[in-house]
């Protein structure tokens, strides 16, 4: 009985090839994941500023820096020129302030209350308001005021 060995010819390339014929191909594209994510990300940052409590508030402009995001949504209270005071978006009578903060502090996890007054209101509102908020059981009170104002420094 003889046998016979069969013997290995390599083809000739025709072209370029990848591996095998019919293999398939282990690559991942990240072009279309990095385009959807940039897309996402430019619509994100336009519509964060849009997010914000829609109660018309003048704000003073300072040169202090933004606080830090939280995790929580922020209770907003707001002073308008007026001298109305608003929680969130709803009005609310200063009789009722400190009631109304306190059944608040006690369902939320974050003591923190964003003031938002109005630069014409006058500081004994914008100091009793805060008052209010520290006996609400708030007492991480974070001031809003817009940025590029003058700075104590002279700059």
């Amino acid at each position: 009985m003889g046998g016979s060995v069969a013997q290995f010819k390599p083809r000739a390339r025709r072209g370029r090839r990848r591996g095998r014929h019919g293999a398939l191909m282990s690559e991942i594209n990240v072009t279309p994941f990095v385009d959807v994510m940039l897309v996402l990300l430019i619509i994100f940052m336009v519509a964060a500023p849009l997010m914000t409590v829609g109660v018309p508030v003048e704000l003073p402009k300072t040169s202090a820096t933004p606080l830090p995001s939280v995790e929580e949504e922020p209770l907003t209270v707001s002073i308008t020129a007026e001298g109305t005071i608003t929680l969130m978006k709803t009005e609310i009578a200063r009789d009722e302030l400190i009631e109304k903060l306190r059944a608040i502090a006690a369902e939320r996890q974050d003591n923190k209350v964003f003031l938002r007054a109005d630069g014409r209101v006058p500081y004994e509102v914008v100091a009793q308001v805060m008052g209010a908020l520290n006996a609400g059981g708030f007492n991480n009170i974070g001031l809003v005021t817009e940025t590029g104002g003058p700075s104590m420094d002279g700059r």
